[in-house]
């Protein structure tokens, strides 16, 4: 019989620190700050692993990437807990098998009610990307995405029921920080117009785009300093080491930028990428991915109340809504350069775009998006334990 307004049971299936990973930080956040909601006990991870990890005590489990036996193991092991339910954070390149297809079964052996939230939705999937979403989606009791663009795809593209689809915003760290020009002085930037990009370094990025548009916009404005925030994607340094981060640096020599354009080469701390966000009078996405739904990097940029300026992927797109920033052209250093330069030189257009931008940043801190977590998790396993209860009636 279900137990209304008691404390309930969740696990969640993700990387986990100290695996250096967006997603593995985006569930430690989450959890942490769920820890202060008296509805959830305290939330538990099954850590998706790919090496030996010392975790904390909150990891009951782990599922080895690579390993398929392991996600049946840990879907029947889980299947003997108190859980009452799932929240799997989905990622394709996180799950081993074709796309990630290990993901399957383990919910193919799982007995107890499960939340996917989704961190890629694909425009123009493979079949098997689809095939992966669409059992997903049918299976779960609902599907968490953190952006309203994405609301078509999964009905249109993955034929997701529209009724168990919850849009929640990507969370982002609360923190009390010093004052832009303060933290600039202490950085050794006094004086500079800070242009940022951070995150895991991969060709996908447009780094290159981002140096030729700072290039010109020194020309004019000779303070400018951009900083490239973030070590080379693990799996891009495992494969091709260090060539695109050489590559970039080779265009900052050619171009003749080196007293414009600084590499930061490390996995920056959730504190160091807030004081890097906090100092910075611009930030830059020139991604090139025309799908990309959700972007991590850029919710902390809204978060802190950035001026942007971003390529339009569908996330920027709606994060730049009503005049939170500007959208540049794809893969055009020209078009990003006309932006950067029209916001250094209109003051007040910045000033207007950062409280806008700010307002809906504050939105977006953990304990607003966890507080919707929360009410999702149990209204999700009351719904379920009613539905059970009236099936055994």
């Amino acid at each position: 019989m279900v137990v209304l307004n008691r404390a309930r049971n969740v696990v969640f299936l993700s990387t986990y620190p100290p695996r250096e990973c967006g997603l593995a930080t985006f569930t430690q956040d989450l959890v942490n700050e769920l820890d202060e909601i008296k509805l959830i006990n305290k939330p538990r991870v099954i850590a998706i692993s790919n090496g030996d990890y010392r975790y904390d005590d909150r990891v009951i489990m782990e599922v080895w990437q690579y390993d398929r036996d392991s996600y049946l193991k840990a879907a029947k092991e889980l299947n003997e807990t108190d859980i009452e339910l799932v929240v799997i954070e989905h990622e394709y390149g996180i799950f081993g098998g074709d796309w990630g297809d290990y993901i399957l079964d383990f919910i193919d052996n799982l007995h107890i009610p499960f939340i996917t939230t989704l961190h890629t939705v694909l425009l123009e999937p493979s079949d098997k990307q689809k095939e992966i979403i669409k059992v997903l989606g049918e299976k779960s009791q609902k599907v968490v995405t953190m952006a309203n663009n994405t609301v078509k795809i999964l009905t249109g593209v993955y034929g997701i029921d529209p009724s168990k689809i919850e849009v929640i915003h990507h969370g982002v760290p609360y923190k009390v920080v010093e004052p832009r020009e303060k933290l600039k002085e202490r950085y050794g930037f006094k004086g500079r117009q800070i242009i940022s990009t951070f995150g895991l370094i991969s060709p996908g990025k447009g780094l290159e785009y981002g140096i030729e548009a700072i290039a010109e916009v020194a020309k004019k404005h000779p303070e400018v300093l951009y900083l490239i925030l973030g070590q080379t994607h693990p799996c891009v340094k495992k494969e091709y080491g260090e060539s695109y981060r050489e590559k970039l640096e080779g265009l900052v020599k050619r171009l003749g930028v080196e007293e414009n354009v600084r590499f930061v080469n490390k996995y920056l701390t959730k504190d160091e990428i807030i004081q890097y966000l906090q100092l910075s009078d611009i930030y830059m996405t020139p991604y090139l991915g025309r799908e990309q739904a959700v972007s991590g990097t850029l919710a902390y940029a809204v978060g802190y109340g950035k001026v942007i300026v971003s390529t339009p992927y569908p996330y920027a797109k709606e994060m730049l809504a009503d005049g939170r920033g500007m959208l540049a052209e794809f893969a055009d250093s020209k078009s990003l350069a006309r932006c950067l330069n029209y916001i250094l030189e209109h003051p007040e257009v910045k000033s207007e775009m950062e409280k806008k931008t700010l307002a809906l940043g504050r939105m977006m801190m953990w304990k607003n998006i966890a507080n919707q977590y929360a009410r999702l998790f149990i209204k999700t396993i009351e719904e379920t334990q009613l539905k059970g209860d009236m099936l055994v009636g």
